[in-house]
């Protein structure tokens, strides 16, 4: 049975009531016995709890492992050494000496 949720016309009281659904919505008030109107409420609220109840309570392991190894943080690469200047490699600079550049 559920509980509805009422209001006294004459004294703005409100209160709730525990009656059956087929039962008529006009009740009088507990305070004045005034004629009380029937609000129009939320409801009750749904609660799942446990496990169970979650998409991702029922995946694969091995997406479970995959998900868990791109969680961590990748390894550290050793950082790259800088390339050599061409001035000073024998195979990217220019061996003839020349002021002007390579003889081109």
């Amino acid at each position: 049975m559920p509980t509805y949720e009422y209001e006294c016309r004459s004294c703005k009281r409100q209160f709730e009531k525990f009656q059956p659904i087929t039962a008529k919505p006009n009740t009088s008030c507990p305070k004045c016995k005034a004629t009380a109107k029937r609000l129009i409420s939320a409801g009750g609220g749904l609660l799942f709890k446990g496990s169970g109840f979650y998409v991702t309570d029922y995946r694969s392991s091995g997406y479970k492992k995959q998900a868990a190894a791109e969680s961590k943080p990748a390894p550290k690469s050793p950082a790259p050494s800088p390339a050599p200047s061409p001035a000073s490699s024998p195979a990217g600079g220019c061996s003839s000496g020349k002021p002007g550049g390579c003889g081109k």
